[in-house]
């Protein structure tokens, strides 16, 4: 799409933060406001908006991106979201581990378990380890205690770790990245450990290259996605405008 404006700016507006292009209010793909909850968002997307050339490139946009989806599918599909990300702690990577070799195993443990113990003191929520691939039940107990820590989550909060569960394949994972307990390195770190363990051993290949990249992607976006939401502020932000001024 060719761009069509000249600046973007974050507005202030009793009910959130929205980005105006050439003073219009932008829309999401559904036809809705574009609302954020806080300053920071809002004007982390507009830069995004300023920072397209003669095209408009949607790829080049991420925080944009999580924001439409928040708006669009995850405000009218709370429960299928809710039960697409929670479902993942039934099967969470970290709590399958190889049996051997045993560098691959013992590296498992020390990033795994640290994660395992926080989810556990922090949900009230029992997880089981096993060796292989064969599926182990969770208890009913936990799964419920999981399901219910992510159905609280607001909106924004929520589409920040929907994307976070899948890049990483793990709930467990995406979890300490939304509550500060990992980084996005260290969540890319965690969720590629098998990985990387096979890389240094043979080498990468093109196609994992590219897949570990998007992996990455996912994850920094959710990252900086969730420091933008941290601070939430009622009144407008440095350099917002009021909605008064936008038409």
């Amino acid at each position: 799409m060719k761009r069509f404006y000249r600046k973007a700016e974050p507005v202030w507006r009793e009910d959130g933060h929205s980005i105006a292009l050439d003073g219009r209010a932008v829309k999401t793909p559904g036809e809705r406001d574009l609302v954020v909850p806080t300053p920071a968002l809002a004007a982390a997307i507009a830069e995004e908006w300023n920072a397209q050339r003669e095209r408009v490139r949607p790829a080049a946009m991420p925080l944009t991106r999580l924001a439409t989806t928040a708006v669009d599918r995850v405000a009218t599909q709370r429960e299928v979201i809710v039960e697409q990300t929670a479902k993942y702690a039934a099967t969470d990577l970290v709590c399958y581990r190889a049996a051997r070799p045993q560098a691959l195993a013992a590296r498992q443990h020390a990033v795994w378990q640290p994660l395992i113990d926080w989810a556990v003191l922090r949900y009230d929520a029992p997880l089981s380890i096993t060796t292989g691939v064969i599926p182990r039940g969770q208890s009913a107990g936990s799964l419920r205690a999981f399901a219910t820590a992510v159905a609280a989550l607001d909106d924004f909060r929520l589409t920040a770790l929907h994307i976070a569960t899948t890049a990483c394949g793990s709930l467990i994972i995406a979890l300490a990245l939304l509550e500060g307990r990992l980084d996005s390195q260290g969540a890319f770190a965690a969720s590629q450990l098998d990985e990387s363990y096979q890389i240094e051993a043979w080498g990468e290949d093109s196609e994992q290259t590219e897949s570990r990249r998007a992996v990455a992607a996912d994850i920094n976006a959710a990252a900086r996605f969730i420091s933008l939401l941290r601070a939430e502020l009622s009144e407008p932000g440095a350099g917002e405008t009021r909605s008064g001024n936008a038409r």
